[in-house]
């Protein structure tokens, strides 16, 4: 079983989800929108499940340095503890912050950043990749001898305390302001007005960014997301987006040496010959709306119905991956990957997302029907594999097909397209 603090605080992440949600409905303020916080939502779970088999640049990465690099081996007590715990918080920043100046950094820590709400399922929307280029920046601490135990924790609590934080219900703190990164401080890490943007990198203290000159306080209400929006719901779609734009722009510079400043300079990066750096944009305002997609009634249920069976597997993916085959792990990490992809397309009403959901369900079928009559699984997997996928294919086709008459297209199943009949 799974031990990291993460995991095990899946279930409280979805308590206080729930409580704000709660407090929304009282207070009728509206933070939330079911399109942006499922997307939220997915790209957690995919970043939760592809970590599994990238654990050689995290903590992997680490553990080599301790065992045949350290200097030292510091000893493992309360008072190395909270050193390192502020160790690991100062080198998150730096983490951070290099994740918003670098430009190949960005093309994954953008995923954070994507969603134009500001409540507590952002703090879940984490990109697959970031780990690829922000687990270096903890060696330093495993070269100096810390426990990777003591490591893992501390860089968990630090992630932990980040969730609180992902919040518009919670005002200015007085004095904590200056010590403590809160909710107001991050609420500026999140917006995209050009005053607001890379500032306050730290996850627990604030006090790296008044240092080292990132800090800025809360004025006006920010306007979040990124200044070219994602206009998708797509998790697999958000964590390569920025990826295939610096492939595209890469292709268009014609010197190796400024392709490779493209790569480590800030985001908006281009040679003075190709128009030089560009700023981010004021924020009209007045101009200014959020990505949305009409998603009719019926489609929200069926998502709605879908997604705790999704969340469900993945948490129990996470919780029992140690124990699972690899041709198993890796069949069940693509079930969730194709899952998640096709509820996107669902509520983006993209052409073809019926059928797509259908051959997901298909493929869920056809796994369970190996785990239970091929594998080690008890039978009764095939079973309620099988009657899930059907139960769920005929929901959602007379669903789509119900919706495709009232509306008098065809967009879920064919092209979106004016039907003869109109």
């Amino acid at each position: 079983m799974n031990i990291n603090p993460i995991v095990l605080s899946i279930p409280v992440f979805f308590v206080l989800i729930g409580i704000e949600l709660l407090f929304e409905h009282f207070s009728r303020k509206k933070n939330y929108r079911l399109p942006d916080a499922l997307s939220n939502l997915s790209c957690g779970i995919t970043q939760q499940v592809s970590g599994v088999f990238l654990k050689l640049f995290g903590i992997g990465l680490y553990v080599l340095v301790y065992e045949y690099l350290r200097i030292w081996q510091i000893p493992s007590n309360a008072y190395s503890f909270a050193l390192l715990f502020i160790l690991v918080d100062l080198a998150y920043y730096w983490a951070h912050r290099m994740s918003h100046e670098i430009n190949l950094f960005w093309s994954a820590h953008v995923v954070h950043h994507q969603s134009e709400d500001y409540n507590l399922t952002v703090a879940l929307r984490q990109s697959s990749l970031q780990v690829l280029w922000t687990s270096v920046f903890y060696l330093p601490l495993a070269l100096a001898g810390f426990d990777p135990f003591d490591f893992l924790l501390a860089a968990a609590f630090t992630t932990l305390y980040q969730f609180w934080v992902h919040t518009q219900h919670i005002g200015r703190l007085g004095w904590l302001e200056y010590l403590l990164v809160t909710p107001s401080l991050h609420r500026v890490h999140h917006g995209r007005d050009p005053k607001y943007i890379d500032k306050n990198h730290g996850g627990v203290f604030i006090i790296w960014d008044m240092l080292f000159g990132s800090y800025q306080k809360e004025e006006e209400p920010p306007v979040y997301g990124i200044t070219t929006p994602l206009h998708s719901w797509d998790p697999i779609r958000a964590n390569f987006s920025h990826l295939a734009l610096m492939w595209k722009e890469l292709r268009q510079i014609p010197r190796w040496s400024d392709r490779l400043r493209y790569l480590f300079y800030k985001p908006g990066w281009l040679p003075d010959y190709m128009g030089g750096y560009r700023p981010p944009p004021a924020v009209n305002r007045k101009e200014y709306s959020k990505f949305d997609t009409p998603v009719p009634k019926k489609i929200k249920i069926y998502v709605l119905l879908q997604y705790p069976l999704l969340t469900g597997l993945a948490a129990g993916f996470l919780y029992y991956e140690g124990s699972l085959d690899m041709p198993v792990k890796v069949g069940i990490a693509l079930l969730i990957a194709f899952a998640v992809l096709s509820i996107g397309r669902l509520l983006e009403r993209q052409p073809h997302a019926g059928r797509v959901e259908l051959l997901r369900l298909a493929a869920f079928a056809l796994m369970a029907a190996w785990l239970g009559l091929a594998g080690d699984w008890p039978p009764v997997v095939f079973y309620a594999g099988a009657a899930y996928s059907l139960l769920s294919a005929l929901m959602i086709f007379f669903i789509l097909r119900a919706e495709k008459k009232e509306r008098l297209t065809d967009g879920y199943f064919f092209r979106e397209e004016e039907s003869r009949k109109a």
